[in-house]
């Protein structure tokens, strides 16, 4: 295990791996980085500790975090793995699971919002969910629209919703928008607000309230829907995160007896529903490969923005979906749009037509997003692509080359 830690230590503090860069990723050497992580997660998961810690030592000594995007990748799985070798009291799970400052986390979820389309496909799509919605009830909902945000985070989709709003008041016609937004610290909750109130007092048209909730059972069964108002419960990767079936199920139903006007689902696009260890492992790999992968259209590979967002960001989240117990029941995972549309459906919920206005604003914005790599709309190659999925419930899904990365859809209450 020492002799691991200094590999890592030597290819962490190799600077010379740029100029490698350019070779390294070339003549199967890409494939041969996924091979000896296939072989390093077997042994591990077949409990072959020398094999693995021998696999994961060759890893070490051909990955790099300034290299090209497979090596990258490479690197953060190599670490997620490690972490799953020790024990959580051990000095070095510590070390490798060392997690950013909350500043650092912030700035890296921010560049990785200005420069890709992948957070903003699921906000914007769920907003223009959420518009329709309040438009259809406008003549009974007195102009007033409560959110329910289950995982408000930095609280970024709000704004674009606000600007919407905004458009369609005026001086003597005013909007109301509440949001009850829950999250994990009432310190996030605090700044989230601040953001929020901050924007919102350039809209003199809208009248916006927020509620932060520290997430409970209690507090989530403490909503109630008021008259005269559009009631959306806004679920973006969200329920993926609960990872506990029991408790997704119990969300669900507590939803529907709330009863909303919609409910917006937007989750990360797996596979067939992995099992086991190695099956999760591979749908990551495959995932987050392609979320380097589409850097390269935004991003040069020595850029500190790019180098922020891989460290900060997806780095963070591929060590945690590693570094978890051996309880397949319980972790995390990607999965098909069909999974999730049975589940829906089980729980008294009806898929919803998404309008023309949602195909056409995805298309915008994968135009405005594109670089220097063509950008599809339904199409079959290129890098971006958004296209509808009438199968899975009239949905929409972002992916990239092959592989679907975001599906977005809206439900409804069986009995509405």
């Amino acid at each position: 295990m020492f002799s691991l830690f200094e590999t890592r230590e030597m290819m962490l503090k190799k600077e010379n791996k740029r100029r490698e860069a350019n070779t390294l990723g070339e003549d199967g050497k890409g494939l041969h980085l996924i091979h000896l992580l296939l072989v390093s997660a077997t042994s591990l998961d077949e409990n072959k500790l020398d094999s693995a810690v021998e696999n994961l030592s060759e890893l070490y000594q051909n990955v790099s975090l300034i290299g090209d995007s497979m090596q990258r990748v490479a690197a953060y799985f190599a670490d997620g793995l490690v972490a799953r070798l020790l024990t959580r009291r051990s000095p070095f799970h510590e070390m490798v699971m060392k997690e950013p400052s909350p500043e650092d986390e912030f700035l890296a979820y921010m560049e990785l919002y200005k420069v890709s389309p992948y957070y903003q496909f699921a906000h914007f799509t769920a907003n223009q969910v959420i518009m329709e919605a309040f438009e259809r009830e406008e003549k009974d909902n007195n102009r007033t629209l409560h959110v329910v945000d289950l995982d408000v985070g930095y609280g970024f989709q709000w704004p674009s919703l606000m600007q919407s709003l905004s458009d369609k008041a005026s001086t003597g016609n005013r909007v109301s928008l509440r949001i009850t937004g829950f999250g994990e610290t009432q310190e996030g909750l605090e700044a989230t607000e601040a953001r929020l109130v901050g924007f919102a007092k350039t809209y003199k048209n809208l009248i916006f309230e927020f509620k932060g909730m520290l997430r409970s059972n209690c507090a989530l069964k403490s909503i109630r829907k008021k008259k005269k108002e559009t009631l959306v419960v806004n679920l973006v990767f969200y329920l993926n995160s609960l990872c506990n079936i029991s408790h997704i199920s119990e969300t669900l139903k507590w939803i529907n007896i709330l009863n909303p006007s919609t409910v917006v689902l937007v989750e990360q696009e797996g596979g067939r529903s992995p099992r086991t260890f190695l099956s999760r492992f591979m749908e990551f790999l495959h995932y987050y490969a392609a979320m380097f992968d589409s850097l390269d259209d935004f991003l040069p590979l020595d850029s500190p923005q790019r180098l922020q967002i891989e460290k900060n960001h997806l780095g963070k989240e591929i060590k945690r979906l590693m570094d978890f117990d051996n309880d397949e029941a319980n972790s995390p995972k990607y999965e098909r749009m069909e999974t999730w549309k049975a589940r829906m459906e089980s729980h008294g919920f009806e898929g919803m037509s998404l309008s023309s206005k949602s195909i056409i604003q995805a298309k915008l914005l994968l135009k405005i997003n594109s670089h220097y790599c063509p950008i599809q709309f339904g199409g079959e190659n290129g890098g971006f692509t958004a296209f509808e999925r009438e199968e899975d419930g009239n949905s929409i899904s972002l992916a990239w080359q092959d592989k679907c990365l975001i599906t977005a859809s809206a439900w409804q209450c069986a009995t509405r």
